[in-house]
């Protein structure tokens, strides 16, 4: 039975790598797109890039339950709508859902079957590099980027299982086998797929 299967990790950590990775070897996998007030950019697409909806048409979904998590930043709304989740999984497509952790939580309590997965640095030190290495944020905001990340990583426990990202093939091959890609045999709960430097 096709699963919904959420992703959540620190920023740096390497979740957008990982998920295309993942949808090149296994295209049948659904990636959720999220709905927004905000105005379309130059180059994206309605339904390929996110849903782009009024306000008025977004807080009406809010209370109608029509969201699996939704916040707002920046003055925007963004969330996750429910109907398209549940009419791929219907079709029996695995749908997987990339997201922060007050978005995972909301989903926890919206769509409790749905499987659970941290994505994790070796430590904080090589995260604090990684976020480095991309060039494109100041001091402050590495900062803020490395507190973020320690409150997110305390949540380790309320995660069906914890993959570290050390090395991307692993960690690719780790995540295959958690969503049960390949596999007619589904993993019990509670398993923690944590590599070598943890």
């Amino acid at each position: 039975m096709a699963r919904l299967t959420v992703i959540t990790g620190p920023s740096g950590v390497g979740k957008g790598t990982l998920v295309r990775q993942l949808l090149h070897r296994y295209p049948a996998i659904w990636l959720s797109v999220s709905a927004t007030t905000r105005a379309p950019r130059a180059g994206e697409v309605e339904g390929e890039s996110y849903f782009f909806l009024s306000r008025e048409d977004f807080e009406r979904q809010v209370r109608d339950g029509g969201f699996l998590e939704w916040a707002e930043f920046a003055g925007n709304l963004y969330g996750t709508p429910r109907q398209p989740v549940e009419r791929q999984l219907a079709l029996g497509r695995p749908v997987l859902l990339e997201i922060e952790l007050e978005g995972a939580r909301q989903v926890r309590r919206t769509f409790p079957a749905g499987r659970q997965l941290l994505i994790k640095p070796p430590s904080l030190e090589e995260l604090e590099r990684r976020i480095r290495w991309r060039g494109s944020d100041s001091e402050e905001a590495i900062r803020c980027r490395l507190e973020r990340a320690r409150v997110e990583l305390a949540a380790e426990a309320e995660f069906d299982a914890v993959l570290v990202n050390a090395d991307l093939g692993e960690a690719c091959e780790q995540l295959e086998r958690l969503m049960d890609l390949g596999s007619k045999k589904p993993p019990g709960g509670g398993l923690s797929a944590t590599g070598p430097l943890d």
